[in-house]
């Protein structure tokens, strides 16, 4: 009987120090995954040092490892669309090169997909050690905000690390959206899932790419694709301060009617001016986004450009 194909996918943007420390690693513990053969599909997500060097260099020594290497930086997102849609693999794990994503895990993840009791096992950190307080903070409320107003299933702490079956693939890169928030599909397509805890591991080498303004950003557009609250938000905006502004037009008049004074109270107006316009351009933005989204989708432009693949 054939072995069954595993395509561990690698999302690479400026890992030139960290990828030989990953084929090595993934590499030496090869004896565990024996019940299937191993594909290695690295994606350089128009990295600007040796990279893609690496890469050569890896598929030249081992003809399982394949590379594509886009024409600039898409994303990790378009990286992780690009692997698999071009992977190949009956069963298909994401993975980083910077071995926070524990390949000792590999093993009990496949033993979980390879029992036919699951269609993917995904994996979430139990604590954040070495990062800020602040940024966890926000990372916990973010979790919390996503599962009250999306269908997506979010866990906090979950990873993209996962291994999933040819079926999850397909269903997920049948998803050509443009603005693509991975965490989100994961948990939107559905099938069974197993979930493993592991503790936060440090970079093996380099630095991270995840400023608190990208992730910032990235909380954004996660909320944008998966939920349409802060539309109902705004629009809820709308309607209380209407309801305030037909309240205070009624105390002025009553207020004018029986005082006669109908000019004092200018520095309150000036305040309600600014909240009220405050709140318009909330509104306006939080339009603006789903008009900037709708706007890119209708493009229809690729998600990703190859420059060089093997």
């Amino acid at each position: 009987m054939d072995k069954k194909l595993l395509t561990i996918i690698v999302p690479c943007y400026n890992e030139e120090e960290s990828l030989p420390i990953f084929y090595k690693t993934v590499h030496e513990m090869e004896d565990k995954l024996s019940s299937v053969d191993l594909e290695f599909m690295f994606v350089d997500d128009g990295s600007k040092d040796r990279t893609l060097e690496v890469c050569r260099q890896l598929h030249k020594q081992d003809e399982r490892v394949h590379y594509v290497s886009f024409s600039r930086n898409f994303g990790k997102e378009a990286g992780i669309y690009a692997g698999l849609e071009k992977s190949k693999g009956d069963y298909v794990v994401i993975m980083d090169a910077d071995l926070q994503d524990p390949p000792a895990m590999l093993p009990e993840m496949l033993s979980y997909i390879e029992s036919g009791e699951y269609e993917c096992v995904a994996t979430r950190r139990v604590d954040r050690k070495g990062e800020p307080p602040i940024r966890s903070w926000f990372a916990r409320k973010f979790y919390k905000l996503m599962n009250k107003i999306s269908s997506a299933d979010i866990v906090d702490g979950a990873r993209d690390y996962q291994m999933m079956t040819r079926k999850v693939v397909d269903a997920i890169v049948s998803m050509r959206e443009y603005n693509r928030f991975s965490k989100g599909i994961f948990g939107w397509v559905g099938f069974k899932r197993k979930w493993l805890e592991f503790e936060n591991v440090e970079r093996v080498a380099g630095e991270t790419k995840w400023s608190f303004w990208k992730l910032f950003v990235y909380a954004i557009d996660g909320i944008v694709a998966f939920s349409t609250a802060p539309l109902v938000m705004a629009s809820i905006f709308g309607v209380i301060m209407c309801l305030v502004a037909f309240i205070f037009i009624v105390v002025i008049i009553v207020r004018t009617l029986v005082f006669g004074d109908p000019t004092s109270g200018w520095p309150s107006m000036v305040c309600i001016f600014l909240l009220v316009s405050g709140i318009q351009l909330f509104c306006m933005g939080v339009l603006g986004q789903y008009l900037s989204k709708a706007y890119l989708e209708t493009k229809q432009r690729p998600i990703y450009l190859v420059q060089e693949e093997e």
